[in-house]
């Protein structure tokens, strides 16, 4: 699976280096027309979102052209162009300065927390155990619970052979990573691999092959590979909420089609494009999704993926200090 994605990787590097050669000027128009152009060329998702709220790129360039003066300051125009960027609604889509990052964060801001930093406190106590990124403990009702807030956050075969190790007696296990908004996908598998026992099937990719907005390679497997190291083979919970993005969303993605597992919460926030960044004539920085996944039966996650088992924290709960995602899943896990 790695060959597969860094395969991908070298695929649009060499489509990126095609980016600025048509040379635009370093003016206010210069600049908002190479970011649409590189938009328009590169980014991979305009057919899907069409389809879902009707997106039209070129409608959104007049929309947002005639807010173009020479005139207007470099700040004016940061805000022209991030504006025009929220019309993707993608949270892979940033456009960064030396003076700020513009975002689109409705993604996640617009739905429930479903999660508390209080809360998880309490549920690993004072005495859990870290190793690398991932927090752990055994519950009163000897279920395991490990805690994973970004795949930013390394994690070797190693720590994972001994999170495991020491869990083993557990009955089941709790893997909750709301409000993980990704990192590295490498992590994601290295993590999910504990999981599967044979090699599985768990999405698609495919890459952009020219600046047409449906210009794509042919489907290809994603494949994941058990590990060769300890393996986990109880019922597992995965916990979910709207803060899980990209590389977590891709985890939600490779854990859905395995058998013992269940994924409980709320719908996660997706992010299924892999990025990719090109430059502005005045030096900014734009990223953008460049290479959609999939899941196993060809469907997009970009808008996110749905539980199996849709429950929020109530409001009674938290007022008494309990966590009713966690409770579910410790219910679903003593059957």
């Amino acid at each position: 699976m790695e060959k597969s994605i860094a395969m991908f990787l070298v695929s649009l590097l060499c489509l990126a280096s095609c980016v600025n050669e048509e040379e635009m000027s370093d003016t206010a128009d210069g600049n908002f027309e190479a970011l649409w152009k590189i938009i328009d060329e590169q980014y991979c998702f305009f057919d899907y979102k069409q389809q879902e709220y009707g997106l039209d790129w070129n409608a959104v360039h007049a929309k947002y052209k005639v807010r173009i003066d020479e005139r207007m300051s470099s700040r004016e125009l940061f805000e022209v162009m991030t504006d025009m960027l929220g019309e993707l609604r993608d949270g892979h889509v940033n456009l960064s300065s030396a003076a700020d990052l513009g975002r689109y964060w409705e993604w996640k801001d617009n739905y429930p927390t479903n999660f508390s930093d209080t809360l998880e406190r309490k549920y690993l106590g004072r005495d859990y155990k870290i190793a690398s990124g991932l927090k752990y403990t055994t519950l009163d009702d000897n279920i395991g619970y490990v805690r994973y807030e970004s795949f930013t956050s390394a994690i070797g075969e190693g720590n994972l052979d001994e999170v495991l190790y020491d869990l083993m007696p557990c009955r089941g296990l709790i893997i909750d990573i709301r409000s993980n908004g990704g990192g590295d996908l490498t992590y994601a598998e290295r993590l999910a691999a504990r999981f599967v026992h044979e090699p599985t099937l768990v999405g698609f990719m495919q890459h952009k092959t020219g600046p047409g907005h449906s210009d794509f390679s042919p489907m290809e497997e994603q494949i994941l590979v058990p590990s060769s190291n300890i393996r986990w083979h109880k019922p597992v919970c995965v916990l979910t909420n709207r803060g899980v993005f990209s590389a977590a969303n891709e985890f939600v993605k490779y854990m859905k089609v395995l058998p013992n597992v269940s994924i409980v919460g709320d719908r996660t926030g997706g992010g299924s494009g892999m990025p990719m960044s090109s430059s502005l004539p005045n030096g900014w920085t734009v990223r953008f999704s460049a290479c959609p996944m999939y899941d196993a039966q060809g469907r997009q996650t970009e808008f996110g993926i749905d539980p199996d088992y849709n429950i929020a924290i109530t409001d009674t709960d938290f007022l008494r200090g309990i966590d009713t995602i966690i409770e579910y899943a410790r219910t679903l896990l003593a059957q």
